[in-house]
């Protein structure tokens, strides 16, 4: 009965994914003249994402800069960078973010030509601070509640991008942060970057996943110690913890984890792409469900590959 479940379960899945992939071509075209860049996969590190002229890096105080979206070509076609850009606000999450971010993952999500993206900080020193406390304070009480469930809504679908994710961890990654790179398949700091679920120092607790992810990544006794002790670790004590998969030494540009997420990338961009999609969807929803459910899961997606070949 479990693997009948099971393969019911897939079957809705997969016929979701290919309605969406049957209208991805239309999507981005339609979208490409408003919030997709190409940048060259030869130039493609953080500073490069930044560089508005030959040599300098410059950030804009525009809303619309919040987030920039970068489709790399050439022989990096296929490698989509999304870039956080509010450095005045430590790239906290604020109405706007969410609300570009949430474009973009639909605009990806919908495009069978992306093979994986990489999450990244365009601003020196910091992943993401978390929520925007100054602009939460400014809300009404009413408001809270509805913003923090359409962040939720939103790093839930990060989590569910067909696609392989990086989280390139090159600064402070803090609450909502740490929750956003939680919900990417992997994720990799430079040894200096701190990160933590530190809302209990503000008398909350984690609310856009962060008490559910964190322990299916590191276990429950280490995640409740985190989180109790509002605790912050560094890249390194987090790839001891199993947080992150690497560590990386910071460099003089600061993107040292940007360029180790982009390395990869090109590891996973020559493998076949709807494999790669099969193979996280298995493994996803297979660490939800019993052993017979998920051999059921495997067996479904494998079918599907071989119906693509």
């Amino acid at each position: 009965m479990a693997a009948l479940v099971g393969r019911r379960t897939l079957v809705q899945l997969l016929r979701l994914q290919a309605a969406e992939r049957d209208g991805a071509g239309r999507l981005g075209a339609a979208c490409s003249g408003s919030r997709h860049y190409v940048l060259s996969g030869k130039a493609a590190n953080a500073s490069a994402l930044n560089r508005t002229g030959p040599a300098s890096r410059q950030y804009s105080s525009d809303s619309k800069d919040d987030l920039r979206v970068r489709y790399l070509d050439g022989e990096d076609a296929g490698i989509v960078v999304v870039g956080l850009n509010r450095p005045k606000a430590k790239n906290a999450i604020s109405k706007n973010l969410v609300k570009m971010m949430y474009e973009a993952v639909e605009d990806i999500k919908k495009n069978n030509k992306v093979r994986s993206v990489i999450l990244c900080s365009l601003a020196p020193g910091i992943f993401c601070a978390g929520a925007d406390l100054k602009e939460r304070a400014k809300m009404h009480q009413s408001e809270v509640g509805p913003f923090v469930s359409k962040a939720r809504a939103l790093i839930t679908e990060l989590g569910n991008l067909p696609m392989p994710t990086i989280a390139a961890i090159d600064g402070a990654a803090l609450g909502g942060g740490l929750e956003m790179a939680l919900a990417c398949d992997i994720r990799i700091a430079a040894n200096s970057a701190k990160m933590g679920l530190v809302e209990t120092k503000l008398a909350i607790i984690p609310g856009a996943g962060g008490t559910q992810r964190l322990p299916r990544v590191i276990g429950i006794p280490q995640a409740k110690e985190l989180i109790f002790a509002a605790r912050a670790v560094d890249g390194a004590e987090a790839c001891r913890l199993g947080l992150v998969n690497h560590s990386v030494e910071q460099n003089d540009s600061g993107d040292a984890a940007y360029l180790r997420a982009l390395a990869l990338a090109r590891e996973i961009n020559p493998q076949g792409p709807i494999a790669i999609r099969m193979a996280k969807l298995a493994i996803n929803q297979g660490m939800e469900v019993d052993l017979s459910t998920g051999l059921a899961i495997e067996e479904a997606c494998y079918a599907q590959v071989r119906l693509n070949k």
